[in-house]
């Protein structure tokens, strides 16, 4: 198993070091709310991604080279692979069901036309396509394990956001007003979606009923509002703290991985956070939810370029 496990990363590290892009050192770590500091669990010479952790508080679901691997959280061990299927090109947008039942994942087929959402049982066996259209980004699970939401683009240029439910069905979507909306995520008691959204001018965390914003979203309420560029905000499973990624001022999107971007954190609220670290980070530092089930460590990903 371990000969395979290694062989399957080589192949992964080759398919995200051949793409054109800068060499990248990823370098997992897990931050302690108490203790105020970070430890590296893992590190390799390629693009990780997106560390989430299961409800059991086991492993690490992580992603790298299209595929989906489980990690120790104290990084002891190989990265062991899920099998969701090879023909299945994984990105970072996963996590599974607060009953920990369930796995959703967003996913390129092979000869398909983009990222769409699937759901599979937790070991990744019996995939099933939920969103036929194409993007499909998925962020969030209900805490009624009914409800998938996600992020898409269905008018060819603005994104905003959708839910459907695991037994399938049709999309419902959940904003109109904005030209981009993303990382919905809903809070433990299932009363709200957190998500960050670009309709006041620059990237903020903004909130809405779980039922949707509403005509004209007018449900929605901005919750941070200073210069910095706010993406995929977390709340902990204990409803106490909201971790998000800042970029600075100014940055478009959060597709690149440069220096200077923070990891942020305060209650709920958005008032008065603190930053954590300042880092080398961005596209899948983090993405969906990162926190332990105890919420007193979250995970995420330090990039270094590889000179």
């Amino acid at each position: 198993m371990r000969t395979a496990t290694l062989l399957l990363i080589a192949a992964a590290a080759a398919f995200a070091q051949g793409r054109g892009h800068t060499p990248m050192r990823s370098k997992i770590a897990v931050y302690d709310v108490a203790a105020k500091s970070s430890r590296v669990i893992f590190t390799a010479d390629v693009i990780w991604e997106a560390p989430n952790w299961s409800p059991d508080g086991k492993f690490l679901l992580v992603n790298s080279g299209a595929k989906l691997y489980r990690l120790a959280p104290d990084g002891a061990g190989a990265p062991e692979p899920i099998a969701v299927g090879q023909q299945y090109r994984c990105n970072n947008d996963k996590a599974f069901s607060w009953d920990g039942k369930l796995l959703g994942f967003s996913a390129s087929v092979s000869g398909g036309r983009g990222s769409q959402v699937f759901v599979a049982s937790a070991d990744g066996s019996g995939a099933k396509l939920l969103t036929p259209a194409t993007p499909s980004y998925f962020h969030g699970w209900s805490p009624d394990n009914r409800w998938m939401a996600f992020v898409a683009q269905r008018d060819g240029k603005t994104f905003h956001l959708f839910r459907v439910a695991i037994e399938g069905g049709e999309e419902q979507q959940l904003t109109t007003a904005g030209d981009y909306d993303d990382g919905p995520e809903y809070t433990p008691d299932g009363k709200w979606i957190y998500f960050n959204s670009v309709r006041s001018g620059g990237w903020d965390i903004w909130r809405m009923p779980a039922a949707g914003a509403g005509p004209n979203d007018a449900k929605a309420e901005r919750v941070t509002s200073d210069e910095l560029e706010d993406w995929f905000p977390h709340i902990s499973p204990d409803g106490k703290r909201m971790v998000w990624l800042s970029f600075p001022k100014g940055t478009k999107d959060h597709d690149g991985r440069i220096e200077g971007v923070q990891l942020r954190m305060s209650a709920p609220d958005g008032k008065k956070p603190q930053t954590l670290t300042t880092f080398f980070g961005g596209q899948g530092s983090i993405n969906v939810n990162s926190w332990s089930p105890d919420s007193k460590q979250f995970a995420y990903v330090i990039y270094e370029p590889i000179k």
